[in-house]
Parts: structure tokens; sequence; C-alpha cells
């Protein structure tokens, strides 16, 4: 393979940006046990594969070219951009709708992390705001925010591969949540459980989701 790939060699810029979204995600996942460390560690797996990919060596195009023949003059890093052949304009138009998807994913996880630490802070369970919509709504917008950056922005095999995995590693780390919670507060929690949905929200329910996580 002797094709330039656009888009790819900058592993100073890897090393910046896996550093900074490590510590934004170390600093409020905050794991403590086995359970949040082991999920927390799914998505640092992603972000240094998905960042190495994106401005490192393009691995997903590399393997595309040299076992399926991909045969295009100007390669991109990005798959969208190689695979559709719109080139920069597919790159920038992956781009702006993957930020979008990735912002919207934040501003849920940062609202959802605040009330949750809110209501730590005064012991008590939190059944309100973007609570009264979805049970797990910092893990709603985790998940949002890695579709948009992973599968919409620069989707790579590894990124496809690791996306589901977050999901249930956050989904079984939801359930262990709960069955403290249920311990702590009875008959209080399983009502919330029957009346609010864990991640999805209800049909008609997803504007009010975004903005109440617009919310500061």
């Amino acid at each position: 393979m002797n094709e330039h790939i656009a888009h790819s060699g900058a592993w100073g810029v890897t090393f910046i940006v896996v550093v900074v979204i490590s510590w934004f995600l170390y600093r409020y996942l905050a794991p403590k046990t086995w359970r949040e460390w082991a999920s927390a560690g799914v998505v640092q797996a992603f972000i240094i594969a998905l960042y190495a990919e994106m401005y490192g060596f393009p691995l997903t195009i590399y393997l595309l070219v040299r076992f399926f023949g991909i045969d295009k003059t100007n390669l991109n890093a990005n798959l969208w951009s190689t695979l559709l052949g719109y080139g920069e304009t597919g790159m920038m138009i992956a781009m702006i709708l993957g930020y979008f998807i990735l912002f919207a994913g934040i501003g849920l996880f940062m609202e959802g992390w605040r009330e949750l630490h809110r209501a730590r802070q005064e012991h008590r369970l939190i059944t309100d705001k973007l609570y009264s919509v979805v049970r797990h709504p910092q893990y709603t917008g985790l998940f949002i925010g890695i579709f948009g950056e992973g599968v919409v922005h620069w989707p790579t095999i590894f990124s496809l591969v690791f996306f589901p995995l977050i999901i249930v590693a956050y989904v079984l780390l939801a359930r262990s949540e709960e069955k403290k919670m249920l311990v702590e507060f009875g008959d209080e929690y399983r009502a919330y459980q029957i009346r609010v949905p864990a991640f999805i929200p209800r049909w008609g329910q997803w504007k009010n989701l975004f903005e109440m996580g617009e919310q500061k």
C-alpha cells in the first residue's frame, strides 16, 4: 500500500487529545468499585483506539484498502469520506453532525452528574428533572456522545466494536447500582423503577430530556 492517506500521522495531537479526554472521563465518572473501573476502562480503550486512528494511523482504511481493494485516488482517514467518495466535504458533514450529537450527549452527561452529586450530598433519592425522564441520564448522555463521535463522526473498526461493549458494561453497572438503591430506599425506589425507564425516554420525552440537559 503506497497511497497517501489524508489526516493521519499526527501522533502528538493524538497524545494530547487522549490525555485531555481521559482526564475528563475519570474526573466525572469517578470510578470507585471494580465494576466502575472496568466500565471506565472499556470507555478508555474506546478513546485510545478512536483517536489513535483519527489522528495517528488509520488502521480501518488501511485494512479496507489492503483486503477489499478499495481503488481510490485520494484516500481520507475518515471512513465516510473514503467509502462515499465525498472527500473533505463528506468529512465536514460527518464532523458537524457527529459533534452536534456528541455535545448533546455531553450536556446530558454533565447535568445528570450534577443532579446526582447534589442528591448524594443531601442523602436523598433524586426523581425529578432529568431523573424524571430516565433513571440513568448520565449514562444515556455517555451513550449518545460516544455514538456521535465514534460512529457518526469518525467510525472505525474498533469504535464500532467498543460501542456495544460500552453499552453492555454500563447496563450491567446500572443494574448493580440499582440493587444498592433498593436496599437504601426500598419501596420508594421500586416504585420509581416502575414509573421511569432506565436509559431510553418514553415516546415524546426526548425533547424534554435534551432541554433539561442544556440547563446549567
